[in-house]
């Protein structure tokens, strides 16, 4: 199985020391440091390096030096992505531009009144165009692993003040499942990821830039279950302050498609927009383990 296991990097200390140039010195003296952060963990995270340069080598044909390159690219885009997200997040003076494809799609759900799924994946940035889902007026819910450490998630709250998402955090139980019930009761949306899963998650094998992976089943089987329009959303860094939103059409399960039909044709819909998205920005893809182990 992928080796993910529901925990993110970093510290504190390391958040606090961004946040505090980013609102003293600007932003792009935070991405001048960042540089230096990217090199360390360049230099010091081969667990993870070894992945993503499998991920370039292999998957996406790049030559061993421009594999190489690639992998430190990645590491200072995230780098980026992270800080773009405190700095949306907790209402930063900043000069982000946005362009959005599938805005109309996303209002079509809220004026359905049944609220709606969007699903996306560990790609991009999609919480940096927050902004585009405030406007929606509804409230957003983020499904997610409670993997982060506490001391970060608490001080990321306090910095951000914690109020752009509400989180549904994934418990042992269904507890989840009623939250998320409930919301879309009250014509909210529900912020599914669908490209990583724990341990003794389901699964199903599809084929991925070229090598069947394991997707999780459960993103897709709750869309089919709660019958809401669902669409496909990702937002990419196309420049220092420029990102690009994309939502996908609407999928509905139709009085004749069966939960397994319908869980099917979403999955290998996700799966495509996925490889696309993949394809075209390739150095945004941030699954820091074999994504392709069986």
């Amino acid at each position: 199985m992928p080796q993910w296991q529901g925990k993110s990097k970093g510290n504190k200390l390391g958040y606090r020391i961004f946040v505090y140039v980013i609102r003293y010195l600007g932003v792009k003296p935070a991405y001048f440091l960042l540089r230096f952060v990217a090199g360390y963990y360049f230099v010091t995270s081969w667990s993870s390096s070894r992945h993503i340069y499998a991920y370039f080598r292999k998957r996406l044909h790049y030559g061993r030096f421009s594999s190489l390159l690639k992998i430190y690219s990645n590491y200072y885009v995230f780098g980026q992505t992270l800080l773009d997200k405190v700095i949306v997040m907790a209402g930063i003076e900043n000069k982000f531009t946005y362009h959005f494809d599938g805005e109309e799609n996303l209002r079509d759900i809220v004026r359905g009144g049944r609220g709606g799924i969007l699903i996306s994946g560990h790609v991009g940035n999609w919480e940096a165009a927050g902004h585009l889902l405030k406007r929606l007026n509804t409230r957003v819910n983020v499904v997610m692993f409670d993997g982060e450490h506490e001391r970060i998630k608490q001080y990321l709250e306090q910095v951000t003040g914690g109020h752009n998402f509400n989180v549904i955090v994934i418990k042992n139980d269904i507890s989840h499942v009623y939250a998320i019930g409930q919301a879309l009761q009250n014509n909210e949306l529900i912020c599914l990821h669908a490209d990583r899963f724990l341990p003794g998650n389901k699964t199903q094998l599809l084929s991925f830039l070229g090598e069947d992976a394991l997707f999780p089943l459960g993103p897709f089987q709750l869309s089919a279950g709660f019958k809401v329009p669902v669409s496909i959303v990702f937002a990419f860094k196309e420049s220092s302050t420029h990102y690009h939103f994309f939502g996908s059409k609407l999928f509905e399960r139709g009085e004749a498609e069966s939960k397994q039909e319908f869980t099917s044709k979403l999955m290998t819909a996700f799966r495509d927009e996925l490889e696309q998205k993949v394809n075209l920005y390739p150095i945004q893809w941030f699954n820091y383990y074999n994504f392709w182990e069986k």
